[in-house]
Formats: structure tokens, C-alpha cells, sequence
């Protein structure tokens, strides 16, 4: 391109823009609220936000109890809401929709006041608080709006946002896990199973289950490794029974074993118990009979004297 080109294009761009703060600055200065009205709708059409903002929020209080009051709270707050702003345009949508319940903005408000949340959403390792409240807006609306166009987008929203629920519920059972507090881990993670059924985490949920399992019994006091080997069994069954083609399956099936292999070694103490008992009460019924023979035999001989 052309040096010269370059140089009248930036030159008439940096023109434009003095002119335009300038503009701006008359305006802000003017003290007329119609002007300052008239051009804070046209800055947000020409999507300049922040000018819409200073501009009404001088004005705003001269318009209060006027048909303009609540366009003029719409177009800050939504502005606030286009900047990326969610607190503020959330803190203004939530007076709007309480203040103006007639107005033509009010669907609008509403939507954005839903939508606000669902942005502010955090990553699922954070706290999910606004999550919660980003769902329970989105369910609100579509309760007043059932017809709504935007009903398909918003319920996908609140899909995505129940996935984040589904994920920090997982990633908080699992914590336990990783640090090694198995008893801890095996309910929480049987909590997070049980509140979140259609969870995309429910096999590896399963699983981690059975794993707390066996090395809660596998690092247990003696007197507690029976009880919590049957317990791991338990859950292995129930895993079993529910992803019978897990890739999980190989490693589980090897604690299954190693769980079996424990719990054989009391059946074998029983038996030779067992065998040991039916020992000594084959003798005692011996001796008992040596005896009953005995004095029969003394008897006879007696008699026979």
C-alpha cells in the first residue's frame, strides 16, 4: 500500500476520533438532558457502550417517574451487560425487572439478567455458587416465557451448567481419593453417584469406589479387613453388574481376586475348626462309651460273684 495511502487513513481515523471525544465531551457538558438522551441511544447503537453509560447515568434521576425511566435503566443496564460487566448490569437487571414489571424491556431484562449468570459460571474446580443461581434464573424465565424463542438455547445452557455441577462433585469426591482418606472417599463418591445419575462420571465413579474400597481394607487394622473386603466385593458386583465391558474391569478383577483370596483363608480356619471340634467330640463319645462299658463290665462280673 501506498506510504502516502497509509498515512491520510490514519490521519483522517485519528481526526475522527478528536472529533468524536470531542463531540462526546460537548455533549457530557451540556447540562441538556434531551440531547444527552438522544445521543446516549445513539452511542448504543453505534454500540459505544461506555459513552451510553456516563451519558445516562447523569440523566437518569431527571427521568425517574417519567415514561423514559425505564428505557433509560434498560439501555444502562444492558449496556453494562454488553461490556462484559455482569455484575453490574445483573444488580441493574434484578431492580429493573422488580421496578417495571409492564415494560416492553421486561422479557429482554430478564434474559439477560439469566444470561448474566450463566457467563459469570466459573470453571468446575471453583466455587459453583453462580452456577446454582445461573440455572435457577434460567428455570425462572422460561417458567414466565415458556414460548420464548430462546427456549433451545437456554436449555442447553442449563445442561452445560448442570455438566460443571456434575464435574465439581466428581473432582470433590475424587480429592479424597488422591490424598488417601479411602473411608472419606468411598462416600463422598457414593454421594456424588447418587446425585447426579445421568453424570458423565458415573463409571469411573463406580470404580473409584470399588478401588477406596479394597485399599481401605487393604491398609485397615486386621480386625476391620474382613468387613471391608466383603464391603469391596460388594461394589465390585455392582460394577460388574453395570459396565460388564469396562476397561476398568482387568484392574478390579485383580483386587477382586487378591479380596477372595483373604476372605478364603477364614472359610479354611472354619473348617479345620470345624475338624477339630468333630475330633474332640468323637472322643469324648469314645470315652463316654469306654466308661458306660466299664461299669457294665464290673456289674457282670459282680453279679457273677
Amino acid at each position: 500500500m501506498n506510504l502516502n495511502l497509509v498515512k491520510f487513513i490514519m490521519f483522517t481515523s485519528l481526526v475522527g476520533l478528536l472529533s468524536s471525544c470531542s463531540e462526546y465531551s460537548k455533549v457530557l457538558k451540556s447540562e441538556d438532558p434531551e440531547l444527552m438522551y438522544d445521543k446516549g441511544l445513539e452511542y448504543f447503537e453505534e454500540e459505544k457502550f461506555s459513552k451510553t453509560i456516563s451519558l445516562f447515568e447523569e440523566i437518569s434521576y431527571i427521568y425517574n417517574s417519567t415514561p423514559r425511566e425505564d428505557s433509560i435503566a434498560y439501555y444502562t443496564a444492558t449496556s453494562y451487560y454488553k461490556t462484559g460487566d455482569m455484575a453490574s448490569s445483573g444488580t441493574l437487571f434484578n431492580n429493573f425487572r422488580h421496578k417495571h414489571k409492564r415494560s416492553i424491556f421486561l422479557e429482554d431484562a430478564e434474559y439477560m439478567y439469566a444470561k448474566g449468570f450463566y457467563y459469570s459460571s466459573p470453571e468446575p474446580y471453583r466455587d459453583q455458587t453462580l452456577t446454582v443461581k445461573a440455572i435457577m434464573a434460567i428455570q425462572e424465565y422460561l417458567e414466565r416465557y415458556p414460548n420464548s424463542a430462546k427456549k433451545e438455547i437456554l436449555m442447553e445452557n442449563i445442561k452445560e451448567l448442570t455438566g460443571k455441577l456434575h464435574d465439581k462433585s466428581f473432582l470433590n469426591a475424587k480429592t479424597y481419593y488422591k490424598i488417601g482418606k479411602y473411608k472419606s472417599a468411598v462416600v463422598a463418591l457414593k454421594n456424588a453417584s447418587r446425585e447426579f445419575t445421568d453424570s458423565k462420571h458415573q463409571e469411573e465413579l463406580s470404580y473409584l469406589i470399588v478401588k477406596s474400597h479394597y485399599l481401605l481394607a487393604s491398609k485397615s487394622y486386621e480386625r476391620l479387613q474382613r468387613d471391608r473386603y466383603l464391603d469391596m466385593m460388594d461394589a465390585y458386583y455392582t460394577f460388574v453388574s453395570d459396565y460388564p465391558e469396562s476397561d476398568y474391569k482387568k484392574e478390579l478383577d485383580k483386587m477382586m481376586q487378591s479380596a477372595k483370596k483373604y476372605i478364603d483363608q477364614f472359610k479354611e480356619n472354619n473348617s479345620t475348626d470345624d475338624s477339630k471340634e468333630d475330633s474332640k467330640g468323637k472322643k469324648k463319645k469314645e470315652k463316654k462309651s469306654k466308661i458306660k462299658n466299664d461299669k457294665k463290665d464290673n456289674t457282670e462280673s459282680n453279679d457273677g460273684n
